[in-house]
C-alpha cells in the first residue's frame, strides 16, 4: 500500500488562495472525526518523561512489544537565508526542518527528519501549505510507519475543520491529531485561565468556523500540567486530525504527557528539530 494513499490532497503552496481555501474544505470532508485508532489510549500512555539533559536518547529499533502502537510526533525548526536566525518568513532561502520521533512501547525506535525550502510565508489557517510538504518527506524518511500522528498545530480547531493535523493525517490515511499552543478559532466553554493539571473543556464551533455547525465540539483546551510554586502555565489545545474524536484525541493527549506541558512525542520532536538545526549551521 501507497504511503500516501491520497496524493491529490497533497498542500501545494503554488496554488491561489482560493485554491487552498476549497482544497481544504474537501479534505475536511474527506476526514473521519470518529474513532477509528485501533487501540485505547492505554496502549500509548507514557508514564515518565524522557531525560533531556544529556541529550536525546539513542534509538533502539527493537526495543519493546514489536506489536505496540507506534506513535510519531512530529515539529519543526527554521532556518532563514541560509543563516541560523530561525525567523519564520518565507523568504528566499528560507527552510524548514520538518523532525520526526517515532516511540514504541515507551520508547524511541527511530528518528528521521528532511529539509525543504519555504516559498510562501505563514498565514493563519495556511500552515499545511507551507510546511506540510516537508512533515511529509520527514515521515516518507521514517523506515517504521505510524499508527498516530502527534502533530504540533491544530486539526479540526481550524476555520475550515483542516488544520495541519487533519491535512497530513488525511494524505497519509492515518489517526492524527493536533496539539496547539493557542487557540486559532472556536470558543471554550469555560474560562481557560488558571485551571489545576488534568483540567478540559471542550472548544465549540462559532461563526469563525466555516463548515461546521455552531456548537459542534472540534476540540478541547487541555491543562496538562502545572507547576508548584510558579506562574499558572497555559492550557494546550488538542483536536482530531483524522480518524479520532475529539473525545479520545484528549483523552490520548493526556495519556502521552508526562509531567511536562507537551506530549512526549512532539516534545522530543521539538528537541530533534533543533539538533538537526545546531548540525546544519554547525557545518556537521
Amino acid at each position: 500500500m501507497s504511503r500516501t494513499p491520497r496524493p491529490e490532497f497533497r498542500p501545494d503552496p503554488s496554488l491561489s488562495h482560493e485554491s487552498m481555501t476549497a482544497l481544504q474544505r474537501e479534505i475536511a470532508a474527506t476526514a473521519r472525526f470518529t474513532d477509528a485508532v485501533g487501540f485505547d489510549p492505554g496502549a500509548v500512555a507514557i508514564d515518565e518523561p524522557f531525560d533531556l539533559t544529556t541529550g536525546l536518547p539513542d534509538p533502539t529499533p527493537n526495543a519493546g512489544d514489536p506489536d505496540a502502537p507506534v506513535v510519531v510526533g512530529i515539529d519543526q525548526a527554521f532556518l532563514t537565508g541560509g543563516d541560523d536566525s530561525g525567523a519564520n518568513t518565507g523568504d528566499a532561502g528560507d527552510r524548514a526542518v520538518s523532525a520526526v520521533v517515532a516511540i514504541r512501547d515507551g520508547t524511541v525506535i527511530e528518528y528521521a527528519h528532511a529539509l525543504t525550502p519555504l516559498s510562501i510565508p505563514y498565514v493563519p489557517g495556511l500552515l499545511a501549505f507551507r510546511e506540510g510538504e516537508s512533515m511529509l518527506a520527514a515521515l516518507d524518511a521514517l523506515a517504521v510507519d505510524p499508527d498516530l500522528l502527534v502533530c504540533d498545530g491544530s486539526g479540526r480547531i481550524h476555520f475550515r475543520e483542516a488544520g495541519i493535523a487533519t491535512h497530513i493525517g488525511v494524505i497519509r490515511d492515518v489517526a492524527g491529531l493536533g496539539v496547539a499552543k493557542g487557540l486559532l478559532c472556536g470558543e471554550p466553554d469555560e474560562p481557560v485561565d488558571e485551571r489545576p493539571a488534568g483540567w478540559r473543556t471542550p472548544i465549540r464551533a462559532d461563526d469563525t468556523v466555516e463548515t461546521a455547525a455552531a456548537g459542534t465540539t472540534i476540540g478541547h483546551a487541555y491543562q496538562s500540567r502545572q507547576y508548584p510554586n510558579s506562574r499558572w502555565v497555559n492550557p494546550v489545545y488538542v483536536s482530531p486530525g483524522h480518524r479520532v474524536s475529539a473525545a479520545t484525541t484528549v483523552d490520548l493527549v493526556a495519556a502521552l504527557c508526562a509531567g511536562y506541558k507537551l506530549p512526549e512525542p512532539t516534545r522530543l520532536a521539538d528537541a530533534h528539530a533543533d539538533r538537526v538545526k545546531r548540525r546544519l549551521v554547525d557545518g556537521d
